[in-house]
């Protein structure tokens, strides 16, 4: 994934990097990304334990010295070419990737989708197709958006904050391949668990924010 996005990113610009984050892994990622960064292009950052998908995202945020900042899984089911016609992407607007078709889900996955955008249409008037799933970002709106979570609905933090700003969200079709390597915790007791906790505090944030 790291060498497509070199490929890929190398087709839009000169001028990009690439941030592998190791969120605590045991299965020997970590020797593999800290390889990946001799690349010139390519930043490594590790956290000591795992934190979560939420720590993740920040870290590669917070890191982002670029234009525009996009975060990836590394698990191969996102089709990095896909990037190309957002090469050149507007001010005042972000990209939010939605996935067309996906077959790889579980009920219970899928269940956990759906409650999820209701919920941020109903309470956060969001109404986007795909909040977790890839989002192309001007890095400065994020970096100024002071982001309070950890867990994995940071992400719809920093998009309820920008439309709330003003910034466009445009939507684009995408893509979902099969997952190449390991398992998803996307929908695990405890990452389910640590969201439920985080959505009042979500709707408390983004209430408050005052752009």
């Amino acid at each position: 994934m790291t060498r497509e996005a070199i490929d890929v990113l190398g087709m839009m610009s000169n001028d990009f990097e690439v941030i592998v984050v190791d969120d605590g892994s045991t299965d020997g990622s970590s020797d593999e990304i800290d390889l990946a960064a001799q690349h010139e292009k390519v930043t490594a950052i590790h956290h000591p334990n795992n934190l979560g998908i939420g720590e993740a995202l920040r870290s590669g945020y917070q890191q982002a010295s670029m234009e525009n900042v996009v975060a990836i899984a590394a698990d191969g089911e996102f089709k990095m070419d896909e990037l190309l016609p957002h090469a050149l992407m507007e001010s005042n607007t972000f990209v939010s990737f939605y996935r067309k078709v996906n077959t790889t889900y579980s009920s219970y996955r899928d269940m956990l989708s759906i409650v999820n955008r209701k919920l941020n249409k109903w309470l956060l008037n969001m109404d986007l197709k795909d909040v977790n799933w890839s989002n192309i970002y001007k890095t400065a709106d994020v970096k100024s958006l002071n982001l309070e979570l950890t867990s994995s609905l940071v992400e719809s933090e920093i998009c309820a904050k920008l439309i709330k700003k003003g910034v466009k969200p445009v939507e684009s079709p995408s893509t979902y391949l099969e997952r190449v390597s390991g398992k998803s915790k996307g929908g695990s007791m405890k990452i389910v668990w640590q969201a439920v906790q985080d959505i009042f505090k979500l709707i408390a944030v983004v209430t408050r924010y005052n752009p």
